[in-house]
């Protein structure tokens, strides 16, 4: 059964704009499922194309692929981690760029929706969650590098820590928002219309968030059990965030700042991204991390509260109400 709704009074956007905005389009399964698969064969075929190129170069005369931490080890095939952090990118970019395209098509609705409802993009939300994110980071970093001293190695100081920042900057954010797109802006709202409340698009993409980075090198390093709690944590984060914030900027701007954050300033042997960072750490205690990632995240999101007077926790749990809309989505049938 499929939803078309596409007359509701626009008085429901008074309840949440992001929420309410997938019930004006269409939303069949066949839909969500092509808007899934269609960017994960983009990202991960075409957008992959590159990576897979310089590997068959540097394996043509059948030497072993050179590995670290289960992915590619560019420094051992002699390509600067520059180009390697820029090879690992670009699938994201064409992930991006591919559900950019299809929300309109496949959904009859327009792609700020997914963002936050079909408002204007929020930029100075998702700047200030960055800074608040980058901000908690240092003090995080200051705290581990003081704590334990001895677990650190100074990695890099040389000019391509400039170019590292640079291609930081600039690719990481899209890397981040085609994530925060995907779960908290694209799959959140899909399971809205499908459960017609707020905790289960929470905990289902949250769930989903962590899976995705189940091929993780610090999964295959640490064990499934160990590292998706973090993972699965960390979305669960952002879909808070998201919830209260009535879109994804906020999403974006944290997990941005994160990944530009982490890509910068240290590195260690199983981190999916290697690159040419500051430091480099020695040895990872799983449960110590996540300790420091939950502090970090009551930190950041009591923060953000203060910020920007958040109210209601009701925010987290409550059905959906949408005026015009049947409670039940199997009575609303779309012929198209």
């Amino acid at each position: 059964m499929e939803v078309n709704e596409t007359g509701f009074a626009t008085e429901a956007h008074l309840e949440s704009a992001f929420l309410t905005a997938p019930f004006k389009g269409k939303n069949a399964f066949w839909r969500y499922f092509t808007g899934i698969i269609v960017p994960f064969l983009a990202a991960n075929f075409i957008g992959a194309l590159p990576l897979a190129a310089v590997i068959l170069m540097k394996t043509l005369d059948g030497s072993p692929l050179p590995q670290k931490g289960g992915m590619p080890d560019f420094e051992a095939m002699g390509i600067d981690l520059n180009v390697g952090f820029l090879l690992n990118i670009i699938p994201f970019l064409l992930g991006l760029l591919a559900i950019i395209l299809l929300i309109r098509p496949l959904h009859a609705r327009k792609f700020s929706t997914v963002v936050n409802g079909g408002r204007k993009i929020r930029w100075s939300r998702m700047l200030v969650s960055a800074l608040v994110w980058t901000v908690i980071s240092v003090l995080w970093m200051i705290y581990s590098l003081k704590s334990d001293p001895g677990n650190f190695r100074l990695n890099n100081t040389s000019d391509s820590l400039i170019i590292l920042a640079v291609l930081a900057l600039t690719l990481i954010p899209f890397q981040a928002a085609f994530e925060e797109i995907l779960f908290r802006g694209y799959l959140m709202q899909g399971f809205a219309v499908w459960a017609r409340n707020r905790w289960v698009p929470i905990i289902f993409t949250s769930v989903l968030f962590g899976l995705m980075h189940g091929l993780n090198p610090e999964v295959q390093q640490y064990g499934f059990m160990t590292m998706m709690p973090q993972y699965i944590f960390f979305g669960l984060v952002f879909a808070v965030l998201t919830m209260f914030d009535d879109g994804i900027e906020m999403a974006i701007g944290a997990h941005a700042a994160n990944n530009i954050f982490l890509s910068i300033m240290v590195t260690h042997d199983d981190m999916a991204l290697q690159t040419p960072a500051v430091y480099e750490q020695l040895d990872i205690h799983p449960w110590k991390e996540f300790g420091g990632l939950v502090a970090m995240s009551v930190i950041f999101l009591a923060t953000m509260a203060l910020m920007y007077r958040w109210k209601g926790i009701r925010k987290l749990y409550a059905r959906i109400s949408v005026p015009g809309i049947t409670t039940d989505v199997s009575d609303a049938v779309d012929a198209g």
